[in-house]
């Protein structure tokens, strides 16, 4: 088979919390609001760096249904550095988080939730972070 698929593009939120939401990913993960097509719905595009990681739809003004959680998405995951660091960032923005680490790993992670009930995972892989 010739196909290749690659890494994660984005993911996508239907959301009635969409300021909220956008300030959510500025504030706790750092991203950006940015360019966005004139699509016929209103919405946004979350940045980490260049690539628009997640596509918001702003669903406030429609009767279209919310999953109460998150749907079919169980998380998302980001490759991150600065374990402590990102501790101390969550403890400052109130942001409620939970540890774990992989077994037989030096894998850490944080599990925490948007405004929307999606949980947000932080991999870093300690090994790295205590070398250098």
């Amino acid at each position: 088979m010739d196909m290749n698929i690659g890494v994660l593009d984005h993911y996508n939120v239907s959301t009635r919390k969409l300021n909220e939401t956008i300030r959510f990913y500025e504030d706790v993960l750092g991203f950006k609001n940015g360019f966005r097509p004139q699509f016929s719905f209103p919405g946004a595009w979350i940045y980490s760096g260049d690539q628009p990681v997640l596509h918001l739809n702003d669903i406030s003004g429609t009767d279209r249904q919310q999953p109460s959680d998150s749907g079919v998405i169980d998380h998302i995951a980001f490759g991150s550095r600065g374990f402590e660091a990102a501790k101390r960032h969550l403890d400052g923005k109130g942001v409620p988080y939970r540890i774990n680490q992989v077994p037989n790993s030096t894998r850490w992670q944080l599990f925490f939730r948007d405004p929307n009930n999606v949980e947000i995972e932080l991999n870093f892989e300690t090994k790295y972070e205590l070398a250098a």
